[in-house]
Formats: structure tokens, sequence, C-alpha cells
């Protein structure tokens, strides 16, 4: 199994890249206004409102660590098992604040369409983020496995 871990850091990374460049949900305000943000533009949007603090926290959990993530795992694929088992602990780490973001996401939607106020769908950009991080989880999990004699 461990040959098929570059496929999967592969597919982490380009499911990454478009999670993070496509809309996250579709947000419609009285059926006239409606919204389809990115999780880069959200960020660009609350560090132009002046909102840093929580740009910077968004941008740390949902871009700086997922990418830090696939990098290590990228580096742990290609050491020897030994090392790999080094590796595995920095990204085992880094693994369980992987799926923040997607979790503030889904709350966000329940928040939204709890309130009354505005409708949110779940677009692309949420489904390919958290596939990425899925994938690389499962990459990392077969890094460090003996192969099957």
């Amino acid at each position: 199994m461990r040959s098929i871990v570059p496929l999967l850091l592969f597919i982490a990374t380009f499911t990454l890249a478009l999670g993070l460049a496509m809309p996250l949900m579709n947000v419609s305000k009285l059926y006239f206004f409606e919204e389809n943000p990115s999780l880069l533009s959200i960020i660009q949007s609350l560090w132009g409102g002046g909102d840093q603090l929580l740009a910077i926290i968004i941008a740390f959990f949902s871009v700086a660590l997922p990418i830090t993530k696939l990098g290590v795992a990228q580096m742990a694929a290609m050491q020897g098992r030994s090392t790999a088992r080094s590796w595995h602990n920095s990204v085992a780490l880094l693994s369980k604040w992987s799926m923040l973001d997607v979790l503030l996401v889904a709350l966000v939607i329940f928040g939204v369409k709890t309130s009354g106020l505005a409708t949110a769908i779940a677009q692309p950009g949420l489904w390919f983020f958290t596939i990425s991080a899925l994938l690389s989880a499962v990459a990392t999990h077969f890094i460090v496995q003996p192969d099957p004699k």
C-alpha cells in the first residue's frame, strides 16, 4: 500500500488548492443578494475589513497548517521507514488541527441556516478541502505502516 502514498499526496495537494480557491458556500439573503466566498476571499475580506487577528487565525489553521502537513507528509514519504516514523509524529500533531476549519465552515453554514436571515449551501470548495484533509490522513497512515509480507 506504500506505493499509493505519492498518488494520495498528489491528489490531496491538488484538492487543497481547489478547496482554497473555489467557493466554500453559497449564501443567499432575502432572495436578492447572493455570495459565493472562497476561503482565500474570506481571509482577504476579513483583513480588508479590519479583522486582521481573525484573518491571521483562519489563515493559519486553514491555509498554513494544511500546506505544512502535506509538505511534512511528502518529506516522510521520501524517507526510509525508520525516519518516516519520526516524521509521522509531526504529521499526527498537524492532523489534529487540520479539520478544525472544515468544522468551522460547517458551523457557520448551520448558524446561517438556523438564523432564518439567510440560506447557506455547501459548495465544491468545502468538499475539496475535506477530501484533501482525509486523503492526507490516509496517506500519512500508510507511510508508517509495514508492508504486508
